[in-house]
């Protein structure tokens, strides 16, 4: 570039003053950005090309091509880099192309006992591969160049993200459904905070609505070796061999009432028919006998079996099911206090006997029932359509 020996004087604008100054000043902008709006800011205070290179210890050139930079293209251009025309690409854009396709395929598809790519096994079929389908500048590529292409495409062979597909035609309907219940039940409740009903009138409505759900395979597993608590400097957290007993398994089912909060729970050693059905006994002596249960419930097997619709049949118009969509058991709200569970109470527990875990997991809903915390359902509830 061409440097005339003559130029004007630099003279900034106040948002160009305004946009160099904390730059020069910043002791976190990139070194070179810091470097060119001091080199310009000292110019345009009337300081010699030869005087601001020798101040930063540059070379004369660098300080004229950045205010050279400055007069012809911007205040932006003389901070950054010029674009340059950079290496000739070696691979054609329909070489990329190929490349990305196959690492769309899996690799069961093209012969290999491989569910999912790998980068070695990629790169060895792109170069075993490139020649017979008309790309032979692949014959060499590296696992950085693949990653590289790979990346710009966004494609990740070698990962799955996993989701829950839709097969219940009448999913929307259902849902609908489901949250119209949500919907009384929080008018119900609302009413009770207003003070416009008694707590005790809640046990006078003609429907309770509780949620419900299990929680099978809970294992109790033992320590093989007594846990170390934490020591300040060497270890802040409890120290806990790897290894571990298994004692057992257990099934939870609980009933979440959502106008009161609190849990009613049973805990069995399988989780059938008769299991649900003892619980739906149990339900039905918590509440009073001219008082609907309406339960809100997935699609598992017990709860539309035989034995069970021959409890219902003893016990007409006691219980009303609304079930959840197929796939569709994230609209229930016992998930949460599942969740919770899960993540506080079960979370790294060890137990040394089986009865144990039953005895603890009774005392953690007798904690949740002394101060019960009612569970609503906000989830786009007002931009939802319900019909």
């Amino acid at each position: 570039m061409p440097f005339p020996k003559k130029r004007r004087a630099l003279q900034f604008t106040d948002d160009e003053r305004h946009k160099l100054e904390p730059i020069h000043k910043s002791r976190k902008e990139q070194k070179r950005r810091v470097l060119r709006a001091t080199i310009l800011l000292e110019s345009a205070a009337g300081n010699s090309d030869e005087a601001i290179a020798r101040h930063h210890l540059i070379s004369r050139s660098t300080v004229v091509l950045c205010i050279q930079k400055y007069l012809q293209f911007g205040l932006d251009a003389a901070l950054m880099e010029l674009p340059r025309s950079g290496k000739p690409r070696r691979l054609p854009d329909d070489a990329v192309a190929w490349v990305q396709n196959c690492a769309c395929l899996k690799p069961k598809e093209l012969g290999y006992s491989y569910e999912l790519w790998t980068y070695r096994l990629l790169v060895a079929h792109i170069r075993r591969q490139c020649s017979a389908a008309g790309h032979p500048a692949l014959a060499n590529v590296s696992r950085s160049k693949l990653h590289k292409i790979l990346h710009a495409g966004e494609i990740h062979p070698h990962k799955i993200r996993y989701y829950v597909e839709r097969r219940d035609p009448a999913f929307e309907s259902k849902m609908a459904n489901v949250l119209h219940v949500y919907k009384e039940v929080e008018i119900i409740n609302n009413g009770l905070l207003r003070g416009e009903l008694r707590e005790g009138d809640v046990r006078q409505l003609g429907m309770v609505t509780v949620s419900y759900d299990e929680k099978p395979g809970i294992q109790a597993l033992g320590l093989t070796t007594p846990d170390r608590p934490p020591v300040p400097g060497k270890h802040p957290g409890h120290l806990r061999d790897y290894e571990y007993q298994r004692l057992g398994t257990v099934s939870l089912l609980a009933g979440l009432d959502l106008h009161t909060g609190r849990v009613i729970e049973q805990i069995s050693n399988t989780h059938k028919s008769a299991d649900f059905v003892d619980f739906l006994k149990k339900l039905d002596g918590q509440y009073p006998a001219n008082q609907k249960i309406r339960l809100l419930l997935d699609n598992h097997s017990a709860h539309i079996s035989k034995e069970t619709r021959a409890y219902l049949d003893t016990v007409p118009q006691r219980f009303v099911f609304v079930f959840m969509p197929t796939h569709g058991s994230w609209l229930n709200l016992a998930e949460n206090l599942f969740s919770k569970m899960t993540r506080t109470m079960l979370r790294g527990i060890r137990v040394a006997t089986k009865q144990e875990l039953i005895d603890r997991i009774h005392q953690y809903f007798e904690e949740i029932n002394a101060a019960p915390v009612l569970f609503r359902w906000k989830y786009k509830m007002d931009e939802m359509a319900i019909v």
